[in-house]
């Protein structure tokens, strides 16, 4: 990492980054018929036409709540699995979460950078990025190691919106950039779903603004799939209790049948990050699935799996 700037990903050589221009066969037909289509789409991962064919943009605050979290595992993951592109731009808080669900439900995703794809911006998720590597793809109009900027993160958006057929509102203010994905969205003649939440905390009022202007309300994940003519896939081998799991959840059950683990094994071992795996863990402990001693978490014999 020593040659390499700060934020700098270690994952390529400065320079080496493919692109497809706007002229290339390849590029996203949705994002190249609008005006302001980028003219070049700097790329690493795997470019695949099946990524491109049904998309849904999910954005929301970086002030995640609770709520937030378990709202985006519960849409997410199920619209991934059913086989919707997750398109986000990778920032902590809901784009994070939202990446995460769709990976941890077996899905695809594009992380729409707003600097450079030799950087990774936040630093600290350098482990989402290389898991959207993977099995994904991260993308952006900027070439090489170019900084994220104040502008650059409002121009990004209009590519996260021009990939989706939809954008899925979860969480936000009222002068969040989530809803400036969302106006995007909007120019381009595209759905606009909304996550309706409490009304006495502040990162509600944007999605309540959008419902207020005609956004669909997205409370299940049938709400969007229905959008794009699918359905959520049946859970398999799950008791009753497990079915109102979220995917993350159940996993890491799964996982603590063999044994108790600490936090950065279960991350390790389930390909997620600790943040993730910790709020699924704290989660479950509410519920009197899980409990904990000394760092370790192990199932809760006596409250019983399914809680």
């Amino acid at each position: 990492m020593s040659a390499l700037q700060k934020g700098q990903t270690p994952f390529a050589e400065k320079g080496s980054d493919p692109f497809i221009a706007k002229e290339d066969a390849r590029y996203p037909e949705r994002l190249r018929g609008l005006a302001d289509a980028p003219p070049r789409l700097y790329y690493r991962g795997r470019w695949e036409e099946a990524l491109f064919a049904q998309c849904l943009a999910v954005v929301g605050t970086r002030r995640m709540t609770r709520y937030g979290t378990q709202v985006t595992e519960a849409l997410v993951a199920p619209i991934a699995a059913a086989g919707v592109t997750i398109v986000s731009g990778f920032m902590f808080g809901i784009d994070a979460a939202a990446h995460e669900a769709a990976l941890a439900a077996g899905g695809r995703t594009i992380a729409v950078m707003p600097c450079g794809i030799e950087r990774i911006h936040p630093a600290h998720q350098e482990a989402l990025y290389g898991e959207i590597l993977r099995r994904g793809l991260v993308l952006s109009e900027l070439p090489g190691a170019s900084a994220a900027a104040l502008w650059t993160f409002p121009k990004r958006n209009r590519i996260v919106a021009g990939l989706s057929q939809a954008t899925l509102v979860i969480e936000g203010t009222q002068e969040s950039g989530a809803l400036i994905t969302a106006a995007f969205a909007r120019r381009y003649g595209r759905r606009v779903f909304a996550v309706p939440g409490p009304v006495t905390s502040p990162v509600s009022l944007g999605p309540i603004q959008l419902l207020r202007e005609g956004a669909a309300v997205a409370a299940r994940a049938e709400d969007v799939l229905a959008y794009y003519g699918k359905r959520p896939p049946p859970q398999k081998g799950l008791t009753p209790c497990e079915k109102d799991l979220t995917p993350i959840e159940s996993r890491i059950l799964r996982r603590l049948e063999q044994g108790a683990a600490e936090i950065d094994a279960l991350a390790r071992t389930l390909r997620l990050s600790p943040a993730a795996v910790g709020t699924a863990l704290s989660l479950l402990q509410l519920r009197g699935q899980v409990v904990e001693a000394d760092g370790c978490y192990a199932l809760d014999l006596q409250g019983g799996r399914g809680g």
